[in-house]
């Protein structure tokens, strides 16, 4: 039997309040799956909340303190817990956050900006300074660490699996200088030769580009239906309902048949940068 893992209540907030779930589920004498009897929730996932790692949904954090006449405590403390996953990044995105690091595949559309886990600190810092004119300097130092941060998925070599459609139009409608969008553009490259990442560019005179201007990220967990998401400047969906996310995912699946191979996907990529380089964009 796996040694128990200790939980460093100090390491964050969703940390302290998981190991308090834990020390009033076990002094109660009750086991996790006796524990979300009732609930619409498994053991595994009670136990990813005690370890620190999910924020504990309203729903379970009623059920919780009814059962073990915890007095709405967990109840009482779930905004906390959300404010503190959330850190610098909007409320809507917690649960992309969360979900993330426990995804086997993420797939990934955008039409409009270089998605947020493949930019880089200059390249966010324009997308911020666009969407929010008004923060200061500090707010924005947090939210561009907050992306990068993201990122630290890929030190891992073998998961996630990500895959990414890019409009042409990324490639060839610079939001940066050249020297900034040629160091983006290397950037994805390089992630793209690690095998970390497999880029597919989707031409201007494409047969077919449904959703357009809908951007869409799909997640597949190993334990877990599958989780698409889409937003706005300024709002964001999680859809879990299959029966939801299977037509949008046909529609993925359209843009992808029609988006160049992977390795001439890479190569234009790299024509584009070395472009920029070059001071020659071409549009």
């Amino acid at each position: 039997m796996a040694a128990r893992r200790d939980i460093d209540g100090s390491a964050s907030v969703p940390a302290f309040y998981g190991k308090e779930l834990r020390w009033k589920r076990e002094a109660a004498g009750c086991t996790l799956q006796e524990t979300v009897e009732g609930s619409y929730f498994g053991a595994t996932y009670l136990s990813e909340i005690e370890r620190g790692e999910r924020r504990m949904p309203l729903e379970l954090a009623c059920h919780v303190d009814q059962f073990l006449g915890t007095d709405g405590f967990f109840e009482r403390r779930c905004a906390d817990v959300r404010k503190a996953r959330k850190g610098a990044h909007a409320e809507y995105f917690v649960q992309v956050l969360e979900a993330e690091p426990r995804a086997r595949i993420i797939e990934e559309w955008n039409t409009a900006l270089v998605p947020g886990l493949l930019q880089t600190g200059t390249y966010a810092q324009a997308v911020i300074h666009s969407t929010y004119p008004l923060d200061l300097p500090e707010e924005v130092d947090a939210k561009i660490d907050a992306r990068l941060q993201r990122a630290g998925l890929f030190d891992n070599p073998k998961k996630p699996e990500y895959w990414t459609i890019l409009h042409e139009s990324l490639l060839r409608e610079p939001i940066l200088p050249s020297e900034g969008m040629a160091e983006q553009l290397d950037h994805i490259a390089a992630l793209a030769k690690r095998r970390r990442i497999v880029p597919q560019i989707l031409q201007w005179n494409a047969p077919t580009r449904p959703f357009m201007d809908m951007p869409l990220l799909f997640m597949e967990f190993d334990d877990a239906p599958p989780l698409m998401y889409t937003e706005g400047p300024y709002h964001g969906q999680c859809i879990d309902d299959p029966a939801l996310v299977k037509p949008y995912r046909k529609a993925y699946d359209r843009l992808r048949a029609a988006a160049l191979p992977p390795e001439a996907s890479l190569a234009m990529i790299e024509d584009a940068a070395e472009d920029y380089r070059n001071g020659k964009p071409r549009h």
